[in-house]
């Protein structure tokens, strides 16, 4: 569970809460809309992502910079990682009935979103519980699921306020995996992107070019070059993708929907907060979240466009990409600040100590070999 926070926290450098929780409401009255009317397929994509990069952006605004942060290793290994997970998945969907692929990935991703969803909404209700039971901490059966849950040293102590959401997240879940709404889907989707978004840090704007540079390769080569990526984005059933209904004939008996996955929301995302932070480092004297925000939004809507007029699947992180990360550098060039951009970095310093250290372990271990060679 996560861990009781006052939700005044972040306003202690600025006042994120507010864009925070506007944010947020908007992105839950956009989400409700298609129940009652139909809202625009193509509108409702740029909307609900924009709005969920924006929330999650405003989310990771804290006092205290990330314990945890990705390092240049991490993210020059991120698109093999993820490439390999993707193939796998496909390989699983072709040689493994998808009825038992589903349920298994769904049992392992319905018990993360309990935790996931729970953590995303306590810090906008904490302040209804009364005072006295907002801290008050319930131990829990020293009991552990392998990869989900694990208690087993007795660690783990969810105030009151924590299990009574958990208890409401688990019934949600419940009713997600029994009738697969796509309401619910997205509830857990947004929850994931906004979660991922806050807690996950890039470190560095020179990491993050490099994630962002790899993602984009990879998002090509899987979309353009194999049908993996779609394959796998049709035939796994669970919250990974964001899904928007279309108005018009229905499909083989069903409502047809437009898809958007998480990764298109989150690994951007994770930049623009990136951004966020160091503006609010500076005090708010440059403006680079609305570039870098500004970037996200034209190269999703270019996704849209450019899928709408060649009515094929395309890779968004090509289109994304360029545009956040070409809005920013374009930014600072011009205010001639490029230099501290780049360099600007949050990451711990015990993380940086040991990036050096192993840099410098690496470098020493290349003189000895050249030095070998010479005698």
């Amino acid at each position: 569970m996560a861990d009781a926070k006052p939700v005044s926290s972040h306003a202690a450098l600025y006042a994120s809460d507010k864009p925070a929780l506007i944010a947020h409401l908007l992105l839950l009255a956009l989400s409700l809309a298609p129940l009652v009317i139909n809202v625009p397929t193509n509108v409702n994509i740029v909307a609900t992502a924009a709005l969920a990069v924006y929330a999650g952006s405003w989310r990771s605004v804290k006092p205290a910079p990330p314990t945890e942060s990705m390092t240049k290793k991490d993210a020059m290994r991120f698109p093999i990682v993820g490439s390999c997970v993707l193939f796998g998945l496909f390989l699983l969907f072709k040689f493994v009935p998808k009825w038992i692929v589903n349920a298994l990935l769904s049992l392992y991703l319905g018990g993360i979103a309990v935790f996931i969803l729970t953590s995303a909404i306590l810090p906008y209700v904490l302040d209804f519980f009364p005072e006295r039971i907002q801290h008050m901490e319930i131990a829990l059966p020293r009991i552990k699921v392998p990869h989900v849950f694990d208690n087993s040293d007795g660690s783990m102590r969810p105030t009151v306020p924590e299990l009574i959401l958990a208890t409401i997240s688990v019934g949600f879940c419940g009713w997600y995996y029994a009738k697969k709404h796509w309401f619910a889907n997205n509830m857990l989707g947004l929850a994931f992107c906004l979660e991922g978004i806050e807690h996950l840090s890039l470190g560095s704007v020179h990491v993050g070019l490099i994630l962002l540079g790899g993602l984009f390769f990879y998002d090509i080569f899987w979309v353009f070059c194999t049908p993996v990526m779609v394959s796998v984005a049709k035939n796994f059933d669970g919250p990974i993708k964001l899904l928007f209904p279309r108005s018009g004939v229905l499909e083989d008996g069903k409502r047809p929907f437009a898809m958007l996955g998480l990764g298109d929301i989150v690994i951007p995302g994770i930049f623009v907060a990136l951004i966020l932070r160091y503006d609010v480092k500076r005090n708010f004297r440059s403006k680079y979240f609305r570039s870098a925000f500004g970037g996200y939004v034209a190269g999703l809507a270019a996704t849209i466009v450019v899928m709408n007029v060649f009515q094929a699947a395309q890779p968004a992180l090509l289109y994304i990409v360029p545009c956040v990360a070409g809005a920013v550098l374009g930014h600072a060039w011009l205010a001639r600040e490029l230099q501290p951009v780049l360099s600007f970095s949050e990451a711990a310093p015990e993380e940086e100590g040991k990036e050096k250290e192993g840099a410098a372990k690496q470098a020493g271990e290349a003189v000895r070999e050249e030095s070998k060679k010479t005698q």
